[in-house]
């Protein structure tokens, strides 16, 4: 029985670690591109697939143990009763998502030859990251692509959106290690004239003029609730009088936004707290996020409240996240076995809204509301039942800690954006907050992190986008098209390349 290469595997894994820099905040495209290249020649020269296999799972491990270790925070928020499970939250959350890695490493370990090797692991790599975006509810953070959101490149997500990202950063790290000799020296040419070519596209269409604004003045509300504090009764008093001060604040702008679950009380339509929102607004709409009951059924919605605390339209988040908002399977739980505990329907966790919509708030336009993790999810926004005028963000992610996960979930937001040539307003409790344009550039925001408001104008939105029109047809298309090329299997394919541990 052969021994386990243990030093293969921590290259490996140190190798996803260093892939991950390219992920916000830290945004290191320059050094995660290589690590990727890196990994992909590791996956080429395994001595077969069962080892090409190994070694896309430990590295797809690195990666995500390194991108994902904001996961730990919640557990932190009550260390005392459930620190102990952060670490196995992390690693069962890491290996269990590298299990994508690892198919697409064994299907291209399956393959003759060092070059279909490399590439046909850029592709299935692809391919996985993709179902990622879609399988069991879907978890598409911190895609390969994303290492460009910080750069022109980004503008590409307009027509190839995150998958197509995803496909350039894998196949420009392929070409340079797919052959040796001259033909290396030819792709690593091609691979510098395809990212020269990206940049430069992205930075041809940031140079465009700008869209007409429609003349909305907005004002964001953060309140800086630290999620340990956010219940405890006295600050909830203290928490909603300060978001009060910052609506009734002069001049008065056209909207107010609060962000997630900022109503530290059930929402009731014309109650108490409504009516306190509406008189220190003083005729302003204000958009915050709610928890409301109906029936049995509990929604983290938002509500845009008017005169009087009357509703003006209400959203119902309907991308709930599994194990933290319900439990799948849950309803069927009750119906076969009556277990009331994991039903959503029943009030045991958040029940679903009916999916995407678009709010008309008449002279302020019509919006696409997005609560939280819904954001992550391009299908989501292509969803909607017709284009929205803007894009409307209210996020929590004082979860998740002060060093990561927030400015990864800021970062795929403004993704969005980039994708549907829109602009996003973005309204956080603890940050990121922030008013960000059509192309995905921040015009305006807050220090993360600080109790404040900031009033800011929003920006025009642009023609839809090839990605917002058509989504990942065409990139489906293109990835099967090349796979007809470069997949070809044989029983023993021989090998060209040196062999590399796990």
């Amino acid at each position: 029985m052969a021994r386990p290469d243990w030093r293969g595997a921590g290259i490996s894994f140190a190798l996803g670690m260093v892939a991950a820099s390219g992920q916000a905040p830290f945004a290191a495209w320059w050094l995660a591109l290589p690590a990727f290249a890196a990994i992909v020649a590791r996956v080429a020269g395994a001595a077969d697939a069962r080892q090409a296999c190994r070694i896309g799972w430990v590295a797809g491990a690195g990666y995500f143990c390194a991108a994902l270790n904001w996961i730990v925070q919640p557990f932190l928020v009550d260390a005392a009763r459930y620190g102990w499970m952060a670490p196995f939250a992390l690693l069962l959350m890491g290996f269990g998502l590298a299990l994508f890695w690892a198919a697409a490493a064994y299907l291209a370990g399956r393959q003759a030859g060092r070059a279909r090797r490399a590439l046909g692991f850029a592709l299935a790599l692809t391919l996985a990251e993709t179902a990622r975006g879609w399988v069991l509810t879907g978890f598409p953070w911190a895609l390969p692509g994303h290492i460009w959101i910080d750069t022109p490149v980004a503008q590409l997500a307009a027509y190839i959106g995150p998958n197509g990202l995803t496909l350039l950063t894998l196949g420009l790290a392929a070409l340079p290690v797919a052959w040796a000799g001259r033909r290396r020296v030819l792709a690593s040419g091609l691979a510098a004239l395809l990212l020269g070519l990206s940049f430069g596209a992205g930075a041809w269409r940031l140079a465009q003029p700008e869209p007409e604004s429609p003349g909305l003045r907005l004002r964001l509300v953060q309140p800086n609730a630290e999620q340990h504090l956010k219940w405890d009764p006295l600050q909830a008093e203290r928490l909603f009088q300060l978001q009060l001060d910052y609506t009734a604040a002069l001049p008065r702008p056209d909207l107010v936004i609060w962000p997630e679950t900022a109503l530290p009380y059930l929402y009731e339509a014309g109650g108490s707290a409504a009516q306190a929102i509406a008189d220190a607004a003083k005729g302003v709409p204000v958009a915050l996020g709610v928890q409301r009951l109906e029936g049995e059924a509990a929604y983290n919605s938002l509500v845009v409240i008017g005169d009087a605390g009357q509703p003006q339209a209400v959203y119902d988040k309907h991308h709930l996240v599994p194990f933290g908002e319900y439990l799948p399977l849950g309803e069927w739980a009750y119906r076969l076995f009556g277990l009331r505990a994991f039903a959503a329907q029943r009030g045991y966790g958040y029940s679903a809204g009916p999916g995407a919509a678009v709010l008309d708030l008449a002279g302020l336009g019509k919006v696409l509301p997005l609560i939280c993790y819904e954001a992550v999810f391009p299908q989501d926004l292509r969803a909607a039942p017709t284009r929205p005028d803007w894009l409307l963000h209210i996020t929590n992610d004082a979860w998740f800690g002060t060093w990561t996960g927030p400015f990864q979930h800021a970062a795929q937001a403004r993704l969005r954006a980039v994708e549907q040539g829109l602009p996003l307003v973005r309204v956080a409790n603890t940050g990121v907050t922030q008013i960000v344009d059509a192309r995905g550039r921040v015009v305006a925001g807050l220090e993360f992190g600080i109790a404040a408001y900031l009033d800011a104008d929003l920006t025009g939105p642009l023609p839809i986008t090839p990605f917002a029109r058509w989504g990942e047809g065409p990139l489906l298309l293109l990835l099967a098209g090349l796979a007809l090329m470069v997949f070809r299997f044989r029983k023993q394919p021989p090998l060209d390349a040196p062999q590399h541990g796990a």
